[in-house]
């Protein structure tokens, strides 16, 4: 083994805490392989505001950076700078830095939370193309804003602009107001079954054209509405019936805020809004994570009322504290949609319900409860 001496450097002082040691996960380390192999550039980005934890994000995941202490110190070494090869033995190397901990990176949920409050007061109205025009003082929040300040990869960004329906209208993000976009999707379901069009490959052209000429719907929203339910290709749109489905229920339930409808009611207007093209399409499940069964004393039927997980607190503890408010006692696929989107998967979802739930078991099967306290 080759032997030489150490020292440290002239600048050791200077560039203490200069370096950082981070531990690869498995799959960051082959995703850095392969580009390697394949001689692709590779970016990772660090996001975070002073008030909150860093996080490092790829191309399309989000990682929680964590500090870990080491027992052992590590010490940073190189060469000698050449400016400074004259002072020390030809096979000299200098301590540059000492590190007495590591970052773990562990996959996180990306931080999409903050886009709500972010773009608050700028939702996009039939025919309100322009914002700044109705308030001169309104500062625009554009793509680029959200991509320096949301904590989450751009694919991950990408799909929360599209799950939470956000235009962007002269490069401002603006999410479409709910009533707007519901009544939108049924006049495409109208003009897909007026036109005899075909739902897999209905021209985008004559859709936007129509909704335009017809209702003054700009073809800069109708397009990208289009893209957020299905896919759009060589001009044809292959619409995502499922999605579609979805929305038109979660319209009619958002309706029932204050008000809570009987579940055949509701079913009934669901099937007869989106037509009997796609009444076959209409389930409970696809918006499952929206609402929740109420049992009426003295009664058989049941009653839906809206309680979007969206709307929850992404804090797990203050979730579980309002779940169980809300219902004393859970099934557990009753509670799973609204654990979704604050665990990255179905392993962390069972640690989460490790941690706040117990389980009691009763005729009806297991049920999850509050435990006495949370220990966030």
């Amino acid at each position: 083994m080759p032997e030489c001496d150490l020292s440290f450097s002239p600048f050791s002082t200077d560039e203490a805490g200069s370096c950082k040691l981070i531990e690869l996960s498995p799959d960051l380390t082959a995703l850095i392989e392969d580009a390697l192999s394949k001689d692709e550039d590779l970016r990772f980005t660090i996001k975070g505001q002073p008030n909150e934890d860093a996080v490092l994000c790829t191309a399309n995941k989000t990682f929680g950076m964590r500090s870990v202490g080491l027992s052992n110190t590590i010490l940073v070494v190189t060469a000698v700078p050449d400016e400074h090869a004259s002072k020390f033995a030809d096979e000299a190397v200098v301590i540059r830095d000492q590190l007495n901990e590591i970052i773990e990176l562990n996959p996180v949920v990306p931080k999409l939370h903050k886009l709500s409050a972010l773009i608050r007061g700028r939702e996009y109205e039939d025919g309100q193309e322009d914002l700044l025009e109705d308030d001169p003082n309104s500062i625009p929040f554009t793509l680029q804003d959200a991509q320096e300040q949301i904590q989450a990869s751009p694919a991950e960004l990408d799909k929360g602009l599209r799950d939470r329906r956000i235009l962007i209208i002269n490069n401002e993000l603006r999410p479409i107001a709910p009533a707007f976009l519901n009544r939108l999707l049924q006049l495409i379901l109208n003009i897909l079954v007026s036109k005899s069009m075909k739902h897999a490959a209905a021209s985008v052209d004559e859709l936007s054209s129509t909704l335009s000429r017809d209702h003054e719907i700009p073809t800069n929203v109708s397009n990208q509405v289009m893209s957020w339910f299905g896919e759009i290709k060589e001009g044809r749109w292959n619409m995502d019936v499922a999605a579609v489905v979805k929305e038109v229920g979660l319209g009619i339930l958002r309706g029932h805020r204050h008000d809570p409808i009987e579940k055949d009611d509701f079913l009934l207007q669901w099937t007869m809004q989106v037509g009997d093209t796609f009444e076959s399409s209409v389930k409970l499940d696809l918006i499952a994570g929206n609402y929740i069964e109420v049992e009426t004393l003295g009664s058989d039927s049941t009653t839906l009322k809206y309680f979007p997980a969206s709307e929850l607190p992404v804090d797990p503890a203050a979730r579980f504290s309002d779940l169980f408010l809300t219902r004393t006692q859970w099934k557990g696929e009753d509670i799973s949609p609204f654990l979704s989107d604050i665990a990255v998967n179905n392993k962390e979802r069972d640690k989460l319900l490790l941690k706040y739930c117990r389980t009691v078991t009763g005729p009806g099967g297991i049920r999850y409860t509050a435990r006495a306290q949370y220990n966030g």
